[in-house]
């Protein structure tokens, strides 16, 4: 469960870039909408998924609440799920649970 989260986290950025790349076509340079018009379904479907990941890594590594509230919090601004992922593997890694 942890490697799909790690997964997740991972496609939630990416399309959190592509979205801000089309929002930028569309908003300054006004050449289209096509960026947002594929991006913008691409990561509401990765948001859903990342939010997710989160519940049910929680789950099997034991996180705390506040642990899961943070991770479903990255969600939200641009890039902190990969923020929040290297940090619970870097947890993981020594063996401390949150």
């Amino acid at each position: 469960m942890l490697r799909w989260f790690r997964v997740v986290a991972v496609a939630e950025a990416c399309s959190w870039a592509g979205l801000l790349v089309g929002m930028f076509f569309k908003h300054v340079t006004a050449t289209g909408e096509l960026g947002v018009k594929v991006f913008g379904p691409i990561h509401g479907a990765m948001f859903v998924l990342y939010g997710l990941g989160v519940v049910l890594a929680a789950r099997e590594a034991g996180w705390s609440r506040g642990t899961v509230i943070l991770g479903l919090a990255c969600s939200v601004p641009p890039f902190t799920s990969l923020w929040f992922e290297r940090r619970m593997a870097a947890r993981a890694a020594t063996g401390r649970a949150t």
